[in-house]
């Protein structure tokens, strides 16, 4: 099985991808949160950090590109050559509202015409392979019958396919049957991606559908950053590795940000999903949320690894 690290924007960035592979590995590929192709051509400051080499050393990293404009595609597709990149990720899932009331992410299969010339020029002017990250349509699952049969002309690297419709959002469950017939009908690989939080997701996903060869997590990875390594066989976090993690996430955001406010943003983010894990949890929680100084963050982060134990094994 190959396992990626999905792409979310605002928290799976470098510093994020960096301190996963280097505490728990696991990944095949680590997918870079998307790009905007912008008017002037260029890569904003967190979007070439996010891309430099240096950063993503010993990780095959993916970048993912958020547009519906083929020549801002094919343009930053070169660009993102020259740093080295010989795969790209079109980005055809995200939900958000600001993107897709400008027709882009999973707004752009609303247009699926559109999509398939966009595709066309797309496939015959760019070097790079692709790979394209889908939902099943705007408002319906049956949607994804015509979309497949645009994706099936094309010599995709792979289809990733997170089998819910854009209304959905993060709600309701992946249609697990849809995606089984994209399975046997697609003429691409295909790779899923969804609602894999734990080892038994995984184990029971595979046991329904035991002919993927590809799985894509992220949210689940934000809760248990070792879940690739035990999904492989490997033993879960201990406290000191999560000290550890947390450590690196820490210290390269007081490096990349300034003020209290902004790193505490990022950290609390991240405790969101990460807090669960330890025992009494709660009272600790509140504690990271209400915190607005680094200093007073610091010490309850140490009266956690202190007093508090593991309780996901």
């Amino acid at each position: 099985m190959r396992l990626y690290l999905a792409p979310l924007e605002g928290i799976t960035g470098w510093i994020f991808r960096s301190a996963v592979h280097e505490c728990f590995g696991g990944f095949d590929k680590y997918f870079v949160p998307f790009i905007r192709p912008n008017q002037m051509g260029h890569f904003s400051a967190r979007e070439k950090k996010d891309i430099l080499p240096e950063h993503n050393e010993g990780m095959y990293t993916v970048p993912q590109i958020l547009t519906n404009r083929p020549e801002d595609f094919i343009r930053t597709a070169h660009k993102l050559r020259e740093y080295g990149y010989e795969e790209i990720n079109l980005n055809l899932g995200c939900p958000s509202k600001t993107v897709v009331t400008k027709g882009r992410g999973a707004g752009f299969l609303a247009d699926p015409d559109r999509l398939d010339a966009f595709l066309d020029e797309v496939f015959e002017k760019c070097a790079v392979r692709i790979s394209v990250k889908t939902r099943l349509g705007m408002d319906e699952p049956e949607e994804f019958c015509y979309l497949l049969e645009i994706y099936n002309k094309y010599p995709m690297e792979e289809l990733i396919i997170h089998p819910r419709v854009q209304k959905d959002f993060y709600k309701n469950t992946p249609d697990l049957k849809v995606f089984a017939e994209a399975l046997a009908k697609s003429r691409n690989p295909v790779c899923y991606n969804g609602d894999i939080f734990t080892v038994e997701d995984y184990r029971r996903f595979t046991q329904m559908q035991p002919d993927v060869e590809c799985i894509m997590m992220g949210r689940g990875v934000l809760a248990d950053p070792a879940l690739a390594r035990k999904i492989r066989g490997g033993a879960g976090a201990d406290a000191a590795e999560l000290r550890r993690f947390h450590d690196l996430l820490y210290a390269g955001y007081c490096e990349e940000m300034s003020g209290d406010r902004t790193i505490l943003y990022k950290m609390k983010e991240l405790w969101t999903y990460l807090a669960p894990v330890f025992t009494n949890y709660k009272k600790y929680a509140k504690k990271i949320k209400k915190a607005e100084k680094c200093a007073v963050y610091e010490k309850i982060i140490d009266e956690l690894f202190e007093n508090e134990e593991i309780s996901v094994p």
